[in-house]
């Protein structure tokens, strides 16, 4: 079922690259993203501090007296996150973390997620553009853009939505319906989002933030279907397995079906057949290098 939902996931990312894509301009070269990260940082923290969540609305609103700033509130959390030597500051405001039933931990960086969102510009310290995307409806998306291609969400999605948990699937003969799930507030600087170069009405350099309800997610998503987790397929274990590729071929690891370029699928190198590409060793030379890595054994 994980693998029918992952299937179903992929195949409709291509048409949802709006809100979560990248756009086909060329990045400037010599743009100083390290001095651009302080900036949004600074930005975020002014907003931060001059808004409130207004529990009536439900909405981020200019502070009043009496309410309580964002950056005040306990329920608003921050993650370091390092991308390309740049290092950044998220904020996320967690309204609900998200009580399933069946508890499935957290989304990785590179699952497929089942959400709801809507997404606004930070304009400046001061004001809030209208909604420039919305879902009114649940959507599948995929929380990982290989390098190559701009299938997939803004790095900002794959880092926010591990901070929640999902719900519970309670659809019975009428709409999908979910309960308990996690929701919450995405802060968003720009070099996590669209960067220095825009996309449609998002100024380049701009700060985002996204009212996100996270309903569902397959936990171990596989991207290519070789039986290996796209997760697992981070060899170098820095956590970002976007940079993994084995053979060299340009296509990471999690997106590649034939990881050590020998010929064989990866899927067709799982010696004990229990569906796991990731525990056969049959190099007693290279005990420690698993077949599906190790171009010598086919």
């Amino acid at each position: 079922m994980n693998k029918i939902k992952n299937i179903f996931a992929f195949a409709i990312i291509s048409i949802l690259l709006y809100s979560c894509g990248s756009s086909s301009s060329t990045e400037v070269d010599n743009f100083d993203h390290e001095a651009q990260a302080l900036i949004d940082n600074d930005t975020l923290v002014q907003f931060l501090k001059k808004h409130y969540f207004d529990t009536s609305t439900k909405t981020v609103t200019a502070l009043v007296d009496g309410a309580t700033a964002l950056y005040d509130d306990a329920k608003l959390k921050s993650m370091s996150i390092t991308e390309n030597e740049i290092d950044y500051t998220l904020y996320y405001y967690v309204n609900n973390l998200g009580s399933p039933t069946i508890d499935k931990g957290k989304p990785t960086v590179v699952d497929s997620v089942f959400v709801k969102y809507n997404g606004q510009r930070i304009v400046d310290t001061e004001s809030i553009s209208d909604s420039f995307d919305s879902s009114s409806t649940p959507i599948w998306l995929n929380l990982v853009r290989p390098n190559f291609t701009s299938f997939g969400t803004i790095r900002g999605w794959s880092y926010g939505f591990t901070n929640f948990k999902s719900g519970d699937n309670i659809t019975d003969n009428g709409p999908i319906t979910y309960e308990n799930g996690g929701k919450g507030i995405l802060f968003i600087p720009s070099g996590l989002a669209y960067g220095n170069i825009g996309s449609g009405s998002i100024s380049a350099n701009e700060c985002l933030l996204f009212y996100i309800d996270l309903y569902d997610f397959v936990k171990g998503t596989d991207h290519e279907n070789d039986g290996v987790a796209s997760i697992d397929e981070d060899t170098d274990g820095n956590g970002d397995p976007r940079d993994d590729d084995t053979d060299l071929d340009g296509i990471p690891n999690y997106f590649d079906t034939d990881d050590d370029g020998d010929g064989v699928l990866t899927i067709n190198e799982d010696a004990n057949k229990d569906g796991n590409p990731a525990n056969d060793f049959s190099d007693t030379n290279n005990p420690t290098l698993p077949d599906y890595l190790n171009p010598d054994i086919k």
